[in-house]
């Protein structure tokens, strides 16, 4: 909904231990983190894009709504409040009292909208990092929706956890409260279209090339292995947002990680490793993976949801979400039959450049369904 830090603290959580583990990320610059992230939250046209999100928008109002047992009476956090969209939606279910936390200068328009609503006495709006500031109290609630591309492109959970380590109350809930990750193979038109233009940008630079060496006499030889690994990330390394559709997934889909955000830690979040089994579900050809994610409104066990809430991104859903699939492709696809089984192996880590985006390794191997060896193959792609 919003930005919620713009804090040291991005990658880690504020003192303190959940299950007894604890977490010393490296520093972040506050004024890099700002220009390369929370700037674009302040701008109300990335907040149309996401309030325009008919699915992601209906799962929190339902969520809040048909759960107001969660909201009578109790005060809220509302972590990245953006707009102020979830802080005024908790006030209206009869929350007590909302503290909004934003980052940006998002929080001047959420103070306006709140004040345009009637809700100033129960909404107060909070310009800062959730890591920085002090709450008054403990709260009941933390709601956020904090999910980027892949469910943790952007690392702001990390902020999520942080303000459940310092705010909520023993007895207290996460709106969500469940999140998974999933990955299956897909076919897909967008591998041909991205070798086509991996060759074209290839071609480009030899014709360069040639002009280079004929009309100034320098040879830019040496250069053509570093431009091909260039294009080759730009081309196929990097993961593309998509929206995918049924039919392009040609194997089960594979759970690769879930958490419980009411225990959840940094640490199992900074790397996520997952080796699972996807079967082919027909004569095809494998162009690639298609990543995405789903997060559930169910409360706790000792304090459950009414009408348990689900906001799922997978291609199987009629309606698309501004986040679409992450999807991995193949610069070689590969011709595979039903019941071909592929053994997955996915380790997703935080880039050393930028802890906000994600490098992706993906390793497959591929054997019939007699269980002879098939083929194999391992990639790193970026999502960026």
């Amino acid at each position: 909904m919003g930005s919620s830090s713009n804090g040291g603290a991005m990658s880690g959580r504020a003192p303190g231990t959940v299950g007894g583990v604890k977490s010393s990320p490296p520093p972040v610059d506050k004024e890099v983190d700002y220009a390369n992230y929370f700037c674009t939250y302040s701008f109300l046209y990335h907040q149309k894009d996401m309030l325009s999100d008919r699915v992601r928008m209906d799962a929190y109002y339902n969520a809040v709504f048909e759960n107001k047992h969660h909201f009578v009476g109790k005060t809220v956090l509302d972590v990245g409040t953006g707009s102020g969209i979830l802080a005024i939606w908790s006030a209206q279910a009869g929350a007590r009292k909302v503290y909004a936390v934003e980052a940006t200068t998002m929080a001047d328009h959420a103070r306006a909208l709140v004040k345009a609503n009637g809700l100033e006495d129960i909404v107060e709006v909070i310009q800062g990092s959730v890591e920085d500031i002090s709450l008054p109290e403990k709260v009941d609630v933390i709601i956020s929706e904090w999910m980027g591309y892949f469910l943790l492109r952007e690392s702001m959970f990390d902020s999520v956890i942080s303000a459940r380590d310092r705010w909520l109350k023993p007895t207290g809930v996460m709106y969500p409260s469940h999140a998974r990750m999933w990955l299956a193979p897909i076919k897909s038109t967008l591998s041909d279209r991205k070798k086509n233009d991996l060759d074209g940008a290839m071609a480009d630079w030899d014709n360069f090339s040639d002009e280079i060496k004929s009309y100034y006499g320098v040879d830019m030889s040496v250069l053509t292995k570093p431009f091909a690994q260039e294009q080759e990330k730009h081309y196929i390394q990097t993961a593309v947002w998509n929206d995918l559709n049924p039919l392009q997934v040609i194997g089960t889909p594979t759970l690769v990680k879930e958490m419980d955000c009411l225990t959840a830690t940094v640490s199992e979040i900074e790397e996520v490793r997952s080796n699972v089994t996807s079967v082919i579900n027909g004569h095809t050809t494998l162009c690639g993976f298609g990543g995405w994610f789903d997060v559930q409104f169910r409360g706790r066990k000792e304090d459950p949801a009414q009408q348990d809430i689900e906001l799922t991104t997978a291609p199987s859903e009629r309606h698309c979400t501004h986040w679409g699939q992450q999807v991995f492709i193949m610069s070689n696809p590969i011709n595979v039959e039903e019941g071909d089984n592929l053994n997955l192996g996915l380790v997703m880590s935080r880039s050393k450049e930028n802890h906000r985006l994600m490098e992706v390794e993906l390793s497959c191997e591929i054997k019939e369904a007699s269980g002879n060896p098939k083929e194999s193959f391992k990639k790193t792609y970026f999502i960026e």
